[in-house]
């Protein structure tokens, strides 16, 4: 009878050091799991704010390229004024 209860003892404190080990490793793997996932968030910030200023930089573009056609209309008019000739 006591090799069946040093037996069942055995099993139970292996059990009990499995299942610490288990918690350990788990609370390790959910910091790591957390710390890429943070990392990874900062990366898609990074990402999304020069999404945001190459819009912008595009409006810009395209609004300069607007100015840049009005002032050579203005020029053509000019030179239709005055022949062609600079003053």
């Amino acid at each position: 009878m006591s090799t069946a209860v040093a037996t069942v003892v055995s099993a139970l404190i292996g059990a009990a050091v499995s299942i610490i080990v288990c918690v350990i490793n788990n609370n390790k793997q959910t910091a790591l799991i957390a710390y890429r996932l943070q990392e990874l968030e900062k990366r898609v910030e990074k990402h999304n704010n020069l999404v945001e200023r190459m819009y912008h930089v595009e409006e810009q573009t395209a609004l300069q390229g607007e100015k840049i056609k009005m002032a050579n209309n203005r020029i053509a008019d000019l030179e239709k004024i005055t022949g062609g000739k600079s003053a």
